[in-house]
């Protein structure tokens, strides 16, 4: 790993700027102390190699990780789920390097599951997790940002083609709410056990505000809020309801997912009931972009996803008026996949394993 010189930390810190290393906002100066105390942190060499980071493939080393995790301003208690967010990405299912250079304004959300959530945070899954004040929220997702750019090389405008990008391109994570939810958490429904912890990354848009009134008590609400949520999720302008594919995120506050639960709906069925209405007319979808729909009948419905499991759905927020849907772009030779890895919070591991969703 290059090592740069400077005579103190604000001509280190504008060095970086003049580089290219930041994100633009101001980062921790990664010295040799502070790159070492993360690494020893992750219980492994600091040149052990992750992978290839597209979509300039430099080498994601655990040393260089640890340094964009210390730029980020990550404790070492928050490496664990850094390293697992970046063998996330670095899963070729992912399409990293597509996702990197698409015009689209994609970015990896993390979500996080299990014991993580409070020995490697605590990380925020209620009221505002997704905005600031929540150090553990931000200082995750803004280290693997800063790997992409440092390793993977996505610069705006140069490798990184999204035309307005969205502020989850600084730092785009959260926990699910396991605690105030009916339903089994994400990485167990993903074959883990409940002991293990886990994040998961998936490829969105910034979140999209769904308002709902209803309650478990009145009887039209789960159907309402279903055509609620699936019509926010096939939106006419989304990628999703053109492409017919990709991956979408919901995320339930604990009032919309109680009126769900109490109606029997798990996080299957409403994944299917999901699945089933976010749909649009060939007819409309063809009169807004007639060159990106096949010709047809024009009453024919076209669903803005192939299969339930590519809903990730999770419980979050705080009680209120409002959910939050994330749409996403579809593309990459995978479609845009979510993937699920296994975080190891024993220093003396092995690089655990993937899987996808």
């Amino acid at each position: 790993m290059a090592v740069l010189t400077a005579t103190d930390e604000s001509a280190a810190l504008e060095l970086l700027h003049e580089l290219g290393c930041t994100d633009g906002l101001p980062v921790v100066i990664p010295t040799e102390a502070r790159v070492e105390r993360m690494v020893v942190a992750s219980g492994l060499p600091g040149d052990v190699s992750l992978g290839a980071m597209g979509p300039n493939l430099g080498d994601a080393t655990v040393e260089k990780v640890a340094a964009c995790a210390v730029m980020a301003g990550c404790l070492p208690d928050h490496f664990p789920v850094v390293l697992g967010a970046v063998q996330a990405a670095l899963d070729p299912r992912f399409d990293l390097t597509e996702l990197q250079a698409t015009t689209h304004c994609i970015a990896p959300l993390l979500i996080v599951n299990g014991p993580a959530r409070h020995s490697c945070g605590p990380i925020a899954s209620g009221f505002g997790a997704l905005g600031p004040g929540h150090r553990a929220n931000a200082a995750i997702g803004r280290a693997l940002r800063l790997c992409m750019i440092n390793i993977g090389g996505g610069r705006p405008g140069t490798s990184d083609m999204s035309l307005l990008g969205h502020p989850g391109k600084f730092t785009f994570c959260l926990a699910e709410d396991e605690d105030s939810s009916p339903w089994e958490p994400l990485h167990v429904a993903r074959g883990l056990a409940p002991e293990d912890s886990a994040v998961t990354i998936v490829g969105t848009e910034g979140p999209h505000s769904v308002i709902f009134v209803g309650d478990a008590d009145d009887p039209t609400a789960p159907e309402r809020l279903l055509q609620t949520l699936a019509l926010t999720l096939a939106n006419v302008g989304s990628n999703n309801a053109h492409f017919g594919k990709g991956t979408a995120v919901v995320v339930l506050n604990p009032d919309h997912i109680g009126v769900l639960a109490s109606a029997g709906f798990d996080r299957a069925k409403t994944a299917e009931a999901l699945c089933e209405r976010a749909v649009n007319r060939r007819g409309l979808l063809r009169s807004l972009n007639p060159t990106m729909v096949r010709d047809g009948d024009p009453d024919d419905l076209l669903k803005a996803f192939r299969r339930p499991e590519d809903l990730v759905l999770i419980a979050g927020g705080g009680s209120g008026l409002y959910s939050m849907v994330m749409p996403s772009w579809g593309a990459g030779p995978h479609a845009n996949p979510s993937v699920t890895v296994k975080v190891e919070l024993d220093q003396a591991c092995e690089i655990p394993g993937l899987a996808a969703g």
